[in-house]
């Protein structure tokens, strides 16, 4: 690290379980990031500015003017460009030295096995069901740590799965069907908060996992219920009879 990357990191190296050792780790690291909405703008933020040296992130949409209460990557003038370009523009402000790699592109088929291969951790931030099973089981059968983030309505949860590592369970086992694909913010409606603190954690898990420090959510879910302000945590399993993960 450079003078200046050491003035920028200055706070999270102070940390004693970060370090230098540990912010080495997360410039040297590569994240992907599903999704550059309401989840995937706070997290790709806030992992641009703790220092992650590559991010990659794939959305197909462009920005619109009804993204704009949550989706705090993006800004007025940014309406009608691809959601992609306006977040790597705003990371490129927040830390130029991060190099992010932009893709209008639905990540599916061949092309999600290759970029999940490559990266050391994986955020789902998408918005549908059928890309979070996709995501799952590219991770799955690639051994990469998967952070997974979900919001609606007054309503969020995280959880971690972490393929081959401590007896994890897979998103499959915990939805073992593709679910209702219109459960989702343009049908149900979301605060706007609670897609900024579902994010903000997504990025603090990622991070966590690679300078392998803490404890993170694998085989947990956390579930927050805004109105009442209240946490949960659920414990889970690895399912055997899982479709995906399962050796039944």
């Amino acid at each position: 690290m450079n003078d200046q990357q050491l003035l920028r990191y200055s706070r999270q190296i102070m940390l004693p379980q970060v370090d230098m050792t540990g912010q080495q780790k997360l410039l040297d690291a590569k994240i992907l990031i599903v999704g550059a909405g309401g989840l995937g703008s706070p997290a790709a933020m806030y992992l641009a500015a703790a220092g992650i040296g590559q991010i990659t992130i794939y959305d197909d949409d462009q920005v619109d003017l009804t993204n704009l209460q949550r989706q705090i990557a993006h800004n007025t003038p940014d309406i009608g460009l691809d959601k992609v370009i306006s977040t790597l523009n705003t990371l490129k402000k927040i830390n130029p030295e991060v190099n992010v790699l932009a893709h209008k592109a639905r990540l599916q088929g061949q092309l999600l096995d290759r970029e999940v291969a490559a990266a050391d951790v994986v955020l789902d931030c998408s918005d549908n069901f059928g890309t979070r099973f996709a995501i799952n089981r590219a991770c799955v059968e690639q051994h990469t740590p998967l952070v997974s983030g979900a919001a609606i309505r007054f309503e969020g949860q995280i959880s971690v799965f972490t393929p081959g590592l401590n007896d994890s369970p897979c998103y499959n086992c915990l939805y073992q069907s593709d679910g209702e694909e219109l459960q989702n913010c343009a049908r149900n409606g979301v605060i706007a908060p609670i897609t900024g603190i579902v994010g903000s954690i997504q990025a603090l898990e990622a991070m966590k996992i690679i300078m392998n420090i803490g404890e993170s959510l694998t085989g947990r879910l956390l579930l927050l219920d805004s109105l009442n302000m209240e946490w949960q945590t659920l414990r889970l399993k690895k399912n055997p009879a899982c479709p995906t993960c399962g050796t039944d």
